[in-house]
């Protein structure tokens, strides 16, 4: 029999490499397969980190099959990969046990005739681990050439994004970006102000065996060191929210107020939205909008679970003409991305994403801007914030859009200390992997005339 462990991990990446779904939907279908908790984990373990090893996996296994990967059946591409995951990352795995797997998956996927070639792949994997066929790191004299093999074969990334990186900040700094992004991400939580502090919810989950630290920068996040949070009682009682560290910090950039009038146009699944609140003490007035029923759906429990009464929730399409005009005193915009910055978290987007959707993106996040403009009053602030590391979406953008002239940019005002030093010279938040150790977040704050 084979694991039912592997047999999910299998299924998940199948789908993503189908196109019928992005890590978290299988994910979420698989677990429902699953009852073991332990099976769920080291699916969801699997599952990622072979997509975030793909590149390098897939180098090996051409190498060791002797055939270009257009050569091989998508599904022993798919149990090759996730089977290199587990011989070469998870040493509590029996090597021995994972072939035979990988081999009865073969069959059962329906291709008998390539389980042999399954078993020799593998085993030599087991045999040559130590001395794999991958681009070694190149000295100082290298050229861009091996150091472009280097970080998209041996660190597992598409070369046209590493080259990217490279270009702008150097062989060092891109590197450090992918080695982060081979990682697997911590859970990070958001302590909600509006029922306790992150000094009494660290107590709180220590009492059930869950230990986290204080983020770096966000002052209300915690990094969970040992343990899961979710599966205390206290997930139920609205204390905490799942949040990256980058991302709780851009609801700083709003220096929203009590009694302000906030539009969050597109919120789910509600994080901002609540920290927004809290920063306001709950006094005011906060529209939370989104524009799929589902994303609507889990934006409205979330906001729930905060407790907060100042938070409205909208179905709406922040890119088309909003049903009010003139009357917020601040929009934060956290627009639809690329999400390269979150690379880490969502290994699955560096296979998904092509250098040529940027325009579309960028077309896309003008026309928000555009639209949710409309509902600032004079002197409103439009915070624009993206998950992505890239030009073209972040200044790119924003410069496009104050060429209107109808706007100005600001500095932010009043950040946290911690804040403070992830604002560069033009007054924007970015966040650097290689540079912060957090996910790369961009946000900019723009005043209406």
């Amino acid at each position: 029999m084979i694991a039912p462990a592997r047999v999910a991990a299998y299924e998940i990446l199948r789908s993503i490499d189908a196109g019928r779904a992005d890590l978290p939907h299988a994910l979420a279908r698989a677990r429902e397969k699953l009852p073991d908790a332990r099976d769920r984990a080291l699916a969801a373990e699997i599952a990622a980190g072979t997509l975030r090893l793909q590149g390098a996996f897939d180098h090996v296994i051409a190498g060791f099959a002797g055939r270009k990967l257009d050569r091989l059946d998508r599904e022993i591409i798919i149990i090759l990969r996730l089977t290199m995951f587990q011989l070469l990352q998870l040493e509590r795995v029996p090597a021995s046990a994972a072939v035979n797997d990988a081999v009865s998956l073969a069959r059962r996927a329906g291709k008998r005739s390539a389980a042999p070639l399954v078993n020799a792949v593998l085993r030599r994997v087991s045999r040559e681990r130590r001395r794999l066929p991958l681009p070694d790191r190149p000295g100082p004299e290298g050229s861009a050439g091996a150091r472009l093999d280097y970080l998209s074969v041996t660190l597992s990334h598409p070369r046209w994004l590493v080259a990217r990186w490279m270009r702008r900040h150097g062989f060092e700094a891109a590197e450090a970006w992918a080695r982060f992004d081979n990682q697997s991400a911590p859970l990070t939580i958001r302590a909600s102000r509006l029922r306790t502090t992150p000094e009494d919810l660290a107590n709180a989950l220590a009492v059930h065996g869950v230990l986290a630290v204080p983020g770096r920068f966000a002052p209300d996040a915690l990094v969970v060191t040992s343990g899961n949070p979710l599966l205390t009682p206290l997930a139920a009682e609205g204390l905490f929210v799942v949040q990256e560290e980058a991302s709780q910090i851009v609801p700083f950039m709003t220096g929203v107020q009590p009694g302000e009038r906030v539009l969050d146009a597109c919120a789910s699944p509600g994080g901002k939205a609540t920290a927004l609140a809290a920063m306001m003490g709950d006094r005011g007035l906060i529209v939370a909008g989104d524009v799929r029923p589902g994303r609507v759906d889990l934006l409205a429990r979330t906001v729930r679970m905060s407790g907060a009464h100042s938070i409205r929730v909208l179905r709406a399409d922040a890119a088309a003409p909003l049903p009010f005009r003139g009357v917020f005193d601040c929009v934060l915009l956290d627009a639809p991305c690329s999400g390269l910055g979150t690379l880490r978290r969502d290994p699955d987007l560096r296979w998904r994403r092509r250098e040529d959707e940027f325009a579309p993106l960028a077309g896309l996040q003008l026309r928000l801007l555009e639209q949710t403009s409309q509902a600032l009053r004079p002197g409103g602030r439009l915070v624009y914030a993206t998950c992505s590391g890239e030009p073209e979406e972040n200044e790119d953008v924003v410069n496009a859009f104050l060429a209107r002239g109808d706007f100005v940019a600001r500095a932010p005002r009043n950040l946290p200390r911690t804040v403070e030093g992830l604002v560069n010279e033009s007054g924007h938040l970015r966040t650097y992997p290689f540079r912060d150790g957090v996910e790369a977040f961009f946000a900019a704050i723009l005043v209406k005339g």
